[in-house]
């Protein structure tokens, strides 16, 4: 028996390697002569530069970069085996996590630090770029990114505009005259989900404000202050993303990302698996067991077990799935043919104990099923 693990990293506590091995580990003392294809992969959000470094025989570069704040922080991005693509989280550089809760400001945080980022890929020599929104803590719409990379955003005085969502309500010129020339060379992709469009009730600002910290009051001025900017996109470099479906991603980094550096949208399984090669893994085996840290509704949408159940589902090979726990309307994962899931918690415990046990937990809940599994090849062999 030929067995593929195509996981997604369980958030903060096991990264997608981490889960493809125990759940191997698992299966393993049940099906030991089992032939096992371990992949770990990713949506485009956080994990997906350790699960493209590991897949690919890559490498991850530590590098110092500008925080959400304007502070110095740790980053990192990652660079394939082949050395040409570099991988890029936001979140490494503008990220949720990098702030606490009462430090979220989405009127000052800057995307500075994704530039910068983009910059070192540069100097490595890499151009082909794959750039993963999620997880950010920014609102301005990829100015600060923009502003790393050579754009001026000046005010009516001719001034440059401090970082910030805010400051956009200012802006009065885009200057590109000094954008680093090494952007033309380059094929870059943006890997999200999101279909938000940059303005509006369905906006950057309206549907993520909040959660980085926005009033009602806030989200309003940030709205505005997009559409400033959006304006000056198209008055200044012909550039109409507003309303294009993804442009508010990632507080806008989906619009400043197709304004300035001709990105291209796109979801991030799919980019992910074509570097992967996934369907050409899949071909070959009986079983595909895919997982990620929640599986609930929002699975099905375009999460990595459900990228990875299409394309499973397209070479007619039977799937499951673990999650590190299971939320609401999880049941909706079936219709997209995950055949059955099952969370890795096996008692009442506090949210600590279960992250500092999901290895633990996650290998037995992966021999408990084996077993199952094998008990049932069984029955089914007796009656024949």
């Amino acid at each position: 028996m030929k067995i593929a693990i195509v996981c997604d990293s369980f958030k903060e506590s096991l990264t997608a390697e981490a889960v493809t091995k125990a759940i191997q580990s698992g299966f393993q003392e049940i099906f030991p002569e089992a032939d096992f294809a371990l992949c770990p992969a990713a949506d485009g959000g956080e994990g997906t530069v350790a699960a493209l470094v590991s897949a690919t025989d890559g490498r991850r570069k530590d590098v110092q970069v500008t925080g959400p704040l304007g502070q110095p922080i740790d980053s990192f991005f990652g660079i394939t085996g082949d050395g040409q693509t570099a991988i890029i989280e936001m979140a490494a550089a503008a990220g949720l996590e990098a702030l606490e809760e009462t430090q979220r400001d989405p009127a000052v945080t800057t995307t500075r630090g994704v530039g910068e980022l983009i910059l070192h890929a540069l100097d490595e020599g890499c151009r082909h770029l794959i750039l993963g929104l999620g997880g950010s803590a920014t609102n301005d719409g990829g100015a600060g990114m923009a502003q790393a990379l050579g754009v001026r955003l000046l005010d009516e005085k001719g001034a440059e505009l401090e970082g910030g969502g805010v400051a956009l309500s200012r802006l009065a010129k885009i200057d590109v005259a000094r954008l680093d020339p090494r952007i033309d060379e380059c094929l870059i992709e943006v890997a999200s989900d999101v279909d938000n469009p940059l303005l509006g009730e369905t906006g950057a600002s309206a549907v993520f404000g909040p959660q980085k910290g926005a009033s009602p009051e806030l989200v309003r001025e940030l709205d505005e202050a997009l559409g400033v900017y959006a304006e000056r996109l198209h008055t200044d470099l012909g550039k109409d993303v507003a309303s294009i479906p993804g442009s508010g991603a990632a507080g806008g980094m989906g619009a400043g990302a197709m304004a300035f550096l001709g990105a291209r949208l796109r979801p991030g399984f799919e980019i992910i698996s074509e570097i992967l090669n996934l369907e050409a893994l899949l071909e070959g085996v009986d079983l595909v067991i895919t997982g990620e840290g929640r599986i609930d509704g929002q699975t099905v949408r375009g999460k990595t077990p459900a990228g990875v159940t299409a394309i499973a589902k397209k070479l007619g090979k039977p799937v499951i799935a673990f999650g590190g726990s299971l939320g609401k309307d999880v049941e909706q994962v079936h219709a997209i043919g995950i055949e059955a899931v099952f969370g890795t918690i096996p008692r009442p415990c506090k949210l600590a104990e279960a992250l500092s046990e999901a290895e633990l937990n996650l290998t037995h809940a992966a021999r408990n099923v084996a077993a199952s599994l094998s008990l049932g090849m069984k029955l089914a062999e007796n009656q024949l």
